[in-house]
């Protein structure tokens, strides 16, 4: 069974975030809140926790796993980023965007789009999020706690098989080792992708925000 945290949805508490950033470091794959829905994740240099996350999700090697950044910055370490694309990012981050991007050798190919050798990256507007990056000082895996396919890029966002945070949280409890519980409603909106990778920007996918990125996209 999973063991469960109470974090405050806006002032974490120190103390818990820093055990659950040691069960990270030792390989515990978790659930938690972003400032989209609830995901599944783990540290991104953990191997075997990368692959569980695979395993969990049932995805094959050639899909590619987003994941958190605390910031634009800590982004270009694990991607290369245009003038152009670099432009747009500034103007949408923090928020509910996940960008498309050529991976540096820091992302480790178990995470990568083999074939294009590009990421997902995303910098999120969510306190919990932001303060267990600080903690941990490595990016954290973000896939979205659907059990079945790859949602992740789909064109269409998938709608979720639950209702609430109790249900989610039961139907994960033995799938995973570490769950953070906000107590606030779970979101069901997915994050608007922004695929940055050629010399004209494009919306893979249309989620929350989606609005704010078109002014950037020409024909959006």
């Amino acid at each position: 069974m999973a063991i469960l945290y109470t974090l405050h949805p806006t002032n974490p508490q120190k103390r818990t975030i820093e055990e659950v950033r040691d069960a990270l470091r030792n390989g515990a794959v978790m659930l938690y809140p972003t400032d989209t829905v609830y995901a599944i994740g783990c540290d991104l240099n953990v191997k075997s926790a990368v692959e569980r996350v695979r395993q969990i999700k049932q995805l094959s090697n050639d899909k590619p796993l987003t994941f958190l950044c605390s910031s634009l910055s800590n982004v270009a370490s694990y991607a290369t980023v245009s003038d152009p694309a670099y432009r747009i990012m500034k103007s949408l981050i923090p928020g509910p965007y996940t960008f498309l991007l050529p991976a540096t050798k820091l992302v480790p190919r178990l995470v990568m789009a083999p074939k294009r050798k590009t990421t997902g990256i995303r910098v999120p507007d969510h306190a919990i999020c932001q303060e267990l990056l600080t903690a941990l000082g490595n990016p954290i895996i973000s896939t979205s706690a659907h059990l079945v396919g790859d949602e992740e890029m789909a064109p269409v966002p998938h709608q979720p098989e639950y209702t609430s945070a109790a249900e989610l949280f039961d139907r994960l409890d033995k799938l995973v080792d570490v769950i953070i519980d906000s107590e606030l409603e779970l979101g069901y909106q997915v994050s608007t992708v922004l695929d940055l990778t050629d010399n004209e920007p494009a919306i893979a996918r249309k989620g929350l925000g989606w609005e704010a990125a078109a002014a950037w996209i020409p024909d959006a």
